[in-house]
């Protein structure tokens, strides 16, 4: 009961987090015209929901038992490491020129969302 009030704080942070950084990425072009001192307002608020999302990530981690933590804390590390390791391998590419655009940050957080439910999805199967 008590994790399942967690889950929807964070449920909640984050769709915030995801709609003002919406908002950000397309409100300045369709929304403010590239103003710049709404730009930094709503980016600014945007990090600010962030630390939200991150402070109510903790809670949840606080409040489930070991073994889930476990498998969340297992699934962060492996996220991370793919992080670390595909981030630098793709930003190379894109500097020596062997690939022919440029490495989006979209591109690695599509692969690290991919991995940490991946890695979830794992860690439960393996725990059953």
């Amino acid at each position: 009961m008590n994790t399942n009030k967690y889950t929807l704080k964070l449920a909640f942070w984050t769709l915030g987090w995801v709609l003002s950084l919406a908002l950000v990425t397309f409100g300045a072009k369709f929304i403010w015209n590239f103003n710049v001192t709404i730009s930094v307002i709503m980016i600014l608020a945007n990090l600010l929901i962030g630390v939200g999302m991150i402070l109510a990530n903790i809670r949840l981690l606080q409040q489930i038992d070991e073994l889930q933590r476990k498998i969340q804390l297992d699934a962060m590390g492996i996220t991370l490491g793919v992080a670390l390791v595909a981030g630098i391998g793709y930003s190379a590419l894109d500097i020596t020129n062997v690939i022919g655009f440029d490495a989006e940050i979209s591109h690695l957080v599509f692969l690290l969302g991919i991995t940490y439910i991946a890695a979830i999805l794992i860690g439960n199967a393996r725990y059953k």
